[in-house]
């Protein structure tokens, strides 16, 4: 016990915040939020909560220290951080800002540098962070329609239902390759029946028709071309195109 005591009082005299009031701590953590040293800024957020836990200084570090755990790389921590914001002041004038900071961290996940340097197609991913994206921007939208950040969220949102699309697409054409036209047709099915007004209808209706053809059911294959044709009339995909020379994603 006296060991713990003495570990305790060594550290308390180590910290160099000892003695430092609210907006002292407050003043620090924004100036190393804005020099960029984002864990040192974390810190000063949490001591500040800690030892000030009411009042604006506490609020404000409960909302600036999920932008520096985003800008930390820490995306778990700072959506935990942000969500803690919404439950505590559910009626502070800023929860607009942070809905749209959860849909921000979640539009930026990604796959890291590996990804990058792959420069793989986001149609490729997880959808799950795209989801949660859409959901924080829907959120947004749906209780602040007259936020600064909304009209933004709604153009992030449309982008998302495009890559969500997407991904239905690349995993319905995985399913054309290991000849599972069944499992083909339907994840092209879902892709037009969710995401009617997505650039991947086009390449989710041909396999439509490839697949039902495949599989000999010539009405649903009839039923699926035509649809096709009525929308897309002059596809490259009529011309034996396999798939389109820009992707959509390339254009964000």
């Amino acid at each position: 016990m006296l060991l713990l005591a003495g570990c305790g009082i060594f550290g308390e005299k180590d910290d160099p915040t000892v003695g430092w009031s609210a907006n002292k701590l407050y003043s620090e953590a924004k100036d190393e939020l804005q020099s960029g040293n984002y864990e040192l800024a974390i810190k000063y957020y949490e001591t500040l909560e800690s030892r000030y836990p009411f009042g604006r200084f506490a609020q404000q570090a409960q909302m600036e220290v999920a932008y520096a755990y985003y800008k930390q790389g820490e995306t778990t921590s700072a959506i935990a951080a942000a969500d803690r914001f919404i439950k505590l002041h559910p009626h502070h004038p800023n929860v607009d800002y942070v809905l749209y900071l959860k849909g921000i961290i979640w539009f930026n996940e990604d796959l890291g540098l590996l990804g990058k340097l792959a420069n793989q197609d986001p149609s490729e991913r997880d959808p799950k962070a795209a989801r949660d994206s859409f959901d924080a921007f829907k959120d947004l939208a749906t209780r602040f329609p007259d936020s600064k950040y909304t009209p933004d969220g709604v153009a992030r949102m449309k982008y998302l239902v495009n890559a969500m699309a997407a991904h239905e697409v690349h995993v319905a054409r995985y399913y054309m390759r290991r000849t599972a036209y069944i499992a083909a047709a339907n994840r092209a099915q879902y892709a037009v029946q969710y995401y009617p007004d997505s650039p991947a209808t086009e390449e989710a209706l041909y396999i439509m028709v490839k697949a039902y053809d495949a599989l000999g059911m010539a009405d649903l294959r009839n039923d699926a071309e035509r649809v096709m044709r009525k929308n897309f009339p002059d596809s490259p995909y009529y011309r034996g195109a396999q798939e389109k020379q820009s992707p959509w994603w390339k254009l964000w």
